[in-house]
C-alpha cells in the first residue's frame, strides 16, 4: 500500500510496451484480473481500520482508473495501427488502366439513356438544358407556380419537408423540376427555350410511383408563341421518341395551376391480347401534361404577361422508358440489380442522336 507510485509506473509501462492486442489483454489481466496485482491489493482492504481503508480504497480506485485509461489509449493506438497496416496492404491504385473486361459488358442505365434521348430530340428543336437545386423553398416550388396555399400538393403526405433553417424558412425536396423554369425566368430575359431534366421527390411508392423519380420539363417564352406551336412541338417529340412516324396524338382539356389553357397529351396504342403496343390501334394512353404559361407565373417572375406568352410541358422519364422498352415495374429502376441492368441497359457507345439514329 505504501508504494503505489512504483506500482503505477510498472503497470502503465507494461501496458505501453504491449506490441499487440493479445499482449495488451495479458497486461490487463496481470493488473486488473481476478489474480491481478491491483485485485490482490483490493482484497486486503478488509483488514484495515475504517480510516485507513477509506484512504487506501480511494488511492487504489484512482490507480485503477489510471491503468484503465492507459489500456484504452494503447488499445486505440494498436487498433489504428492495424487499420493503417490493412489499408496499406489492401489499397487500390486508381491510376492503373481499367481491367480488360469483355467488350460491351458495361451498360448504361435506361433512365440515363432515356434522358439523353429526350435531350437529343428537344436539343434539335433549339432547347437548351437548364438546371437547379434539388432542395427548394416554398416560393419557387409552389407560390411562383400559382399553386394556392390549400392545394393538396403542399400537404405533408405528398411533399418531403425539411426542418426550418436558422431564418425560420421551411425548405423541401422539389416535387417537380418546374422551379428550374421559375429561376430561369427570374435570371434570363425572354425569348427563352429551355428544358429542365432532373430528380424530383414525392411521398409515394408502388409499381408506378417511387419517392424519387426523374422529370424533364420544357419552357418556351416569347412574344408570338401560341398553342399551335406547343402542339407541333409535342407531336414531333412523341413521334421521334417512340420512333413511330404516324403516331396518333390527341390533346385533352385539363387543369394545372401554372398553365391556362392546360391539356393532357395521349398517344395511340393497342392493347389486343393483353399486350401494349404504341401506335395506331383504337386505344389511347396518357403520356404528359402541358399548357400555355399562366399570366400569374409570368408576374411572379417579373415578366410582363401583356407582352410575353409561352408554353410549358412536363414528362416523367421513367414512364417514357417503361413504355418504350417494356419495363413492367417502376421500382426495378432503383434496385441496382446487375441482371436487370444487363437485360435493359444499353451499350456504352449507343449514343442517342437524331443525326445518326439512336
Amino acid at each position: 500500500m505504501d508504494d503505489l507510485d512504483t506500482l503505477k509506473s510498472e503497470l502503465v509501462a507494461a501496458v505501453k510496451a504491449a506490441p499487440d492486442l493479445d499482449s495488451l489483454e495479458a497486461a490487463r489481466l496481470a493488473a486488473l484480473g481476478k489474480k491481478g496485482r491491483l485485485s490482490d491489493l483490493m482484497k486486503g482492504l478488509g483488514k484495515l481500520d475504517p480510516d485507513a481503508r477509506r484512504d487506501a480504497g480511494f488511492a487504489l480506485n484512482r490507480l485503477k482508473d489510471q491503468v484503465v485509461d492507459a489500456i484504452e489509449a494503447r488499445k486505440r493506438e494498436l487498433t489504428d495501427a492495424a487499420i493503417e497496416a490493412r489499408l496499406a496492404t489492401e489499397s487500390v491504385d486508381i491510376t492503373l488502366p481499367p481491367r480488360p473486361y469483355p467488350l460491351g459488358q458495361g451498360r448504361i442505365h435506361p433512365i440515363s439513356q432515356t434522358m439523353d434521348e429526350i435531350v437529343a430530340i428537344l436539343g434539335e428543336m433549339g432547347f437548351a438544358v437548364a438546371e437547379g437545386p434539388d432542395i427548394e423553398d416554398d416560393f419557387h416550388n409552389f407560390t411562383a407556380l400559382n399553386i394556392p396555399p390549400d392545394h393538396p400538393a403542399r400537404q405533408m403526405h405528398d411533399t418531403f419537408y425539411l426542418p426550418r433553417d436558422k431564418s425560420g424558412e421551411i425548405k423541401l425536396l422539389r416535387t417537380h423540376t418546374s422551379p428550374v423554369q421559375i429561376r430561369t425566368m427570374q435570371t434570363q430575359s425572354p425569348p427563352l427555350r429551355v428544358i429542365a431534366p432532373g430528380r424530383t421527390y414525392r411521398c409515394d411508392s408502388d409499381m408506378t410511383h417511387t419517392p424519387m423519380f426523374h422529370q424533364v420539363e420544357g419552357l418556351v417564352v416569347d412574344k408570338s408563341t401560341h398553342m399551335g406551336h406547343l402542339k407541333g412541338c409535342l407531336i414531333d417529340f412523341c413521334r421521334a421518341y417512340f420512333e413511330v412516324e404516324n403516331l396518333p396524338i390527341r390533346f385533352r382539356a385539363s387543369f394545372f395551376p401554372f398553365t391556362e389553357p392546360s391539356a393532357e397529351v395521349d398517344i395511340g396504342c393497342s392493347r389486343k391480347g393483353g399486350e401494349l403496343k404504341i401506335g395506331a390501334g383504337g386505344d389511347w394512353l396518357e403520356i404528359l401534361g402541358c399548357g400555355m404559361v399562366h399570366p400569374k407565373v409570368f408576374e411572379a417572375c417579373g415578366i410582363d404577361p401583356m407582352a410575353y406568352q409561352g408554353f410549358a410541358f412536363g414528362v416523367g422519364v421513367e414512364r417514357l422508358a417503361m413504355l418504350k422498352y417494356g419495363i413492367p415495374d417502376l421500382r426495378t429502376f432503383f434496385e441496382a440489380d446487375l441482371r436487370w441492368l444487363r437485360h435493359y441497359g444499353f451499350p456504352a457507345l449507343d449514343i442517342p442522336s437524331l443525326v445518326f439514329g439512336s
